[in-house]
């Protein structure tokens, strides 16, 4: 049995993250206190496709080229949203407060024989949404993920010239070798731990908390547009109808 002062210790863990702050701060920032920043990251499931799908095509050829590996065109990336497996694979995501996936994260765990302890990472942020730390903040979540699933490998395949995403590998201890265009980097995680599962159960449950709040506030900023444009038509009418 598990005991209490364990489990206090590892909430109060898990809850630290949240208080590391985002890379990509301006300069100017670098001598005041930094304010703490969460990122709600949620699970996806296949009732997201359209939105992943939609995430997907929002990017820019540039960025297809690097999430990709070639120049991926609108019905190959069709494809590839059509084609995730939510039950075998992790999809997560980031959203904004008009609930618009700006970047999301791919967990694909392998399914060969041999190789069940291992997964690949791919992941894709908006340019819009760039410079807030997105893309290390997903890696973090599928490592935390990864490790509670029992992966002991995580990969991460890219092209060589995609330096943001070999830099938060190096950064996260992996081991990287470049084959002329292409890399190939290789993270050992940990065995999964008392500190890494209540992590994942926290965070999951602030991300949902979150997602519902934003989508509360959408609701009604849809209805009020709405009302504003009932009333800005009766405006008209009348206007109209005194001339």
């Amino acid at each position: 049995m598990i005991a209490t002062k364990d489990w206090i210790e590892a909430s109060y863990n898990a809850g630290r993250s949240w208080l590391r702050p985002l890379e990509g701060l301006r300069a100017h920032q670098e001598h005041q206190s930094l304010v703490p920043v969460m990122v709600p990251i949620r699970s996806l499931g296949e009732h997201h496709r359209q939105r992943i799908e939609d995430h997907l095509m929002q990017l820019e050829p540039q960025d297809r080229y690097l999430r990709f590996g070639y120049a991926a065109n609108d019905d190959q990336v069709r494809r590839y949203a059509q084609n995730l497996n939510f039950v075998r694979d992790e999809i997560f995501g980031i959203f904004n407060r008009r609930l618009e996936l700006v970047a999301m994260a791919h967990v694909a765990y392998s399914d060969q024989p041999g190789t069940n302890q291992c997964a690949e990472f791919g992941v894709s942020v908006l340019k819009k949404a760039r410079g807030r730390g997105y893309g290390a903040r997903l890696f973090d979540r599928a490592v935390m993920h990864a490790r509670n699933e029992g992966v002991s490998m995580l990969f991460i395949h890219a092209l060589s010239e995609n330096t943001a995403m070999l830099k938060i590998a190096r950064k996260a201890g992996a081991t990287v070798e470049r084959d002329g265009s292409e890399s190939e980097a290789h993270l050992q995680l940990p065995p999964a731990s008392l500190d890494s599962r209540m992590a994942q159960l926290v965070e999951q449950q602030f991300a949902e908390i979150d997602y519902s709040l934003k989508k509360q506030a959408k609701q009604f900023w849809d209805v009020l547009t709405q009302v504003q444009q009932v009333r800005q038509s009766v405006r008209d009418g009348r206007h109209q109808a005194a001339e």
